[in-house]
């Protein structure tokens, strides 16, 4: 039996949602961490103890790990024993860019030494490690790759607000480009994690994360389109998916004003980009939650001329408040958001004020938008909208909402 590999030293490119969590998670285990993030201020503030992202239990575990000397940030890569890379792959016209990823591989390659480990965790198309492998081979082609320098490919599968419990627990999914490699990316999470460390082929691992959205978001599309067309056949939806998933073989997912972030609302355009021709269903699904933001504003439209005729005033009169800017609850983030894009588009169009509910951010830079806090909102708005069903507003009795007009995307204030 192979002993395991030591990881002593490791480098950690993309302080992000996952690369920062993940650094924490090794230097309370005791490694030496580097992070390194192309962002000065991500760096500076880290550097002084504080994190720039809201995740429950991260501050505390990351002050553990600066306090314990584990942990530094840098703009630039050092050498060390393994690797990882957790860069965005965000998507420009429908197909993943894969430039940050690119970058880091070049940033890293003058540090690379025989017995090294290079992991990637960014979500990915298929085949992106073997071309991870290629850019490091023209950096240094004093190297063989994976013969010298073992790579592997590991993405990341927890959820927001969860993260520091699942990156410990969850199983993880690890494809190596040879079974040497795969057994060294185990080893080196092993370190801290608690979860099973399954191997198999490098493209499999990246396929598998694609998957796992995809099934997500085609499940999150069935709710969505059963939302738009209750609403024409004058039903319930919630009542009728409570009814429906009485049924022991049916379990229909909750609507929404759309599907955000940085996984379910992007990775199925990586399969797409890959298999035009037969991911219809995966291409169907993800144009049905695209739209979904579109259908939440026309409804609204309708709204405001209802309150319009009823209030016997001007449109321009009218205050509208959007609960919720994340792209799920109870967190800041806001990439890809639907909520986000809504509101943008509502102060876009609406002569009035617009208002704007998130209890997770302090900060605000929408045109035409004010942030303030619920019960200025609740004072003021004429119609209110609730697009994100963050757990200060279920704490809100229905009573409480006096509101007329109402356009409740979670099912929350229902009456």
């Amino acid at each position: 039996m192979m002993s395991k590999t030591e990881f002593n030293t490791i480098c950690i490119l993309g302080l992000g949602y996952i690369g920062l969590p993940t650094a924490v998670g090794f230097a309370n285990a005791g490694k030496k961490v580097i992070g390194v993030d192309i962002n000065e201020q991500v760096v500076a503030s880290l550097n002084q103890g504080k994190i720039h992202i809201i995740e429950p239990d991260l501050q505390a575990a990351f002050t553990q790990a600066v306090e314990n000397d584990h942990f530094f940030a840098t703009r630039t890569a050092e050498a060390a024993d393994a690797f990882i890379i957790a860069v965005p792959t965000p998507l420009l016209e429908k197909q993943p860019d894969l430039s940050y990823i690119k970058n880091a591989a070049l940033a890293i390659a003058p540090y690379l030494r025989k017995g090294n480990l290079v992991v990637l965790e960014s979500t990915s198309p298929v085949g992106t490690t073997e071309k991870l492998a290629e850019w490091l081979s023209q950096a240094r082609p004093d190297l063989i790759f994976p013969a010298d320098v073992h790579i592997a490919y590991c993405p990341e599968r927890v959820l927001p607000g969860r993260i520091m419990t699942e990156l410990v627990e969850n199983n993880r999914i690890i494809g190596g480009l040879t079974s040497e490699c795969s057994q060294q990316a185990v080893d080196l999470y092993q370190i801290f994690a608690k979860g099973n460390c399954i191997t198999t082929q490098a493209r499999t691992a990246e396929m598998c994360k694609l998957v796992e959205n995809s099934f997500r978001d085609v499940n999150i599309a069935f709710a969505n389109e059963l939302s738009m067309i209750c609403d024409e056949l004058d039903i319930s939806v919630w009542e009728l998916i409570e009814l429906a998933n009485q049924h022991p073989r049916v379990n229909i997912l909750q609507p929404s004003a759309g599907v955000g972030g940085h996984c379910i609302a992007v990775d199925p355009w990586f399969i797409v980009s890959q298999s035009p021709k037969l991911s219809r269903l995966i291409r169907t699904a993800r144009e049905v939650n695209d739209a979904k933001p579109q259908w939440v504003l026309e409804k609204l439209k309708a709204l405001v001329a209802d309150c319009v005729i009823e209030k016997d005033c001007k449109p321009s009169e009218l205050t509208i408040a959007c609960f919720g800017l994340a792209f799920k609850p109870d967190i800041d983030d806001l990439r890809e958001s639907p909520a986000l894009a809504i509101t943008q588009q509502i102060a876009q169009w609406h002569k009035g004020k617009v208002l704007a509910i998130e209890p997770n951010i302090q900060m605000l830079s929408l045109e035409n938008v004010t942030l303030v806090d619920t019960d200025t909102a609740m004072a003021q708005a004429d119609i209110i909208v609730l697009l994100v069903d963050h757990t200060p507003f279920k704490q809100i009795p229905v009573e409480h909402v006096q509101q007329k007009h109402l356009l409740d995307c979670r099912g929350v204030w229902l009456r």
